[in-house]
């Protein structure tokens, strides 16, 4: 049987570095989604509603990992490079926001999915998640 590790082993580089690139990516994801709360997409209501924030962010997150996860994103080889840090973080976050909505048009997840809300996740967590992954592949240590 194999471990999560081994198989994850050349997908994930086991490095405080990868932790912060990680991060870094959340932060990317729930800013995108405080940016529409604030500009009056949030459901109703003043100030910003914390479990309303996670549940938005959280399709978002899951549909990260799984891209970032089965596209390497989190390898040196990855995130040690700009142009491969951002060529890799397209396509990863298209599939990520598929997933988020895929999870969003289901009764569990809410909010429903829309084209539009797609469209507008892909385009703006692009423009901030882009320049923090080559940000960080200029912050990488030397592998």
């Amino acid at each position: 049987m194999t471990s999560v590790r081994t198989a994850l082993g050349h997908r994930v580089e086991p490095a405080p570095f990868t932790a912060l690139v990680a991060l870094g990516d959340l932060v990317c994801i729930t800013a995108f989604v405080l940016l529409g709360v604030t500009v009056g997409h949030g459901g109703g209501g003043t100030g910003v509603d914390p479990v309303h924030v996670a549940s938005v962010v959280l399709p978002f997150a899951a549909g990260w990992a799984i891209t970032g996860l089965l596209g390497g994103l989190y390898t040196t080889a990855v995130y040690g490079s700009a142009r491969r840090a951002a060529a890799r973080a397209v396509p990863a976050w298209i599939g990520a926001a598929l997933i988020a909505q895929a999870l969003r048009a289901t009764a569990v997840v809410p909010g429903g999915a829309a084209v539009t809300f797609f469209a507008v996740s892909v385009v703006v967590t692009l423009a901030l998640l882009v320049p923090w992954r080559v940000a960080a592949s200029a912050l990488a240590p030397d592998a």
